[in-house]
């Protein structure tokens, strides 16, 4: 009977466990920093710039602070640096501050947000914060924005209003290949912005019954720039 009972009392410690750091595991760490910290931090990576800061971005916060914290174990610097946050942002202070005077005096002390956010909430937070916020990230989505810089404005608004889930430049998919388009209107650029603009069907048999949807959000000078860049593939 003992032996039941502690077998018992086990299986309940241990599946109050599970739960609690299932429960833990599945805060989301991306949406808790935007609802709790977006406020004042721009979370952006890299940060967009404003003139009228009243934080600094994450992205620096993240780096100061991981290249800051003491450690005798480099191993441990990630480590070190969420304990640090977490401690910054329930009790926060100018001694404690990687900050330099200028940052201080241009920010100001961060207030505390005891009571506002859980300990379970920032060690998602933090795990989600130096996790993304890396050099190695940040390469990544540098390397992504100067390519589409240096994309073509026709090609950048077709890739931002989804155009190229239904076609290619050079092969037909759900719907035709932008070069197949650009071949049969060559001479009639007026079909192409009145499909865009709303919508049509049944003109190429590779669709396949497939439907083109409108595009009534976008403008007619947004369409004329898709339009004219279309017509430039086949050249």
């Amino acid at each position: 009977m003992l032996f039941r009972l502690l077998s018992l009392a086990l299986l309940m410690f241990f599946t109050a466990c599970t739960s609690s750091d299932t429960k833990k595991s599945n805060l989301d760490g991306k949406k808790l920093l935007a609802d709790k910290c977006s406020s004042c931090h721009n979370i952006d990576l890299p940060p967009t710039i404003y003139e009228k800061e009243i934080a600094p971005p994450m992205m620096a916060v993240s780096f100061h602070v991981v290249n800051f914290v003491k450690t005798s174990d480099e191993s441990q610097r990630v480590t070190k640096a969420k304990e640090f946050v977490k401690d910054y942002v329930i009790n926060p202070s100018e001694s404690k501050s990687f900050c330099d005077e200028t940052s201080l005096k241009t920010y100001g002390l961060m207030p505390s947000l005891k009571g506002q956010v859980s300990s379970a909430e920032l060690d998602a937070i933090t795990e989600y914060m130096f996790d993304y916020f890396t050099q190695a990230n940040l390469a990544k989505e540098q390397e992504i924005q100067n390519k589409l810089k240096a994309m073509p404005a026709g090609k950048l608004l077709a890739l931002k209003n989804n155009c190229l889930t239904c076609h290619k430049v050079q092969k037909d998919l759900l719907g035709p290949s932008f070069k197949k388009i650009a071949l049969k209107y060559k001479n009639d650029k007026q079909i192409i912005i009145k499909s865009i603009k709303h919508g049509s069907s049944k003109k190429y048999k590779s669709s396949k019954g497939a439907v083109m949807p409108a595009f009534k959000n976008l403008s007619d000078k947004d369409i004329q720039i898709i339009t004219k860049w279309i017509l430039q593939v086949e050249k």
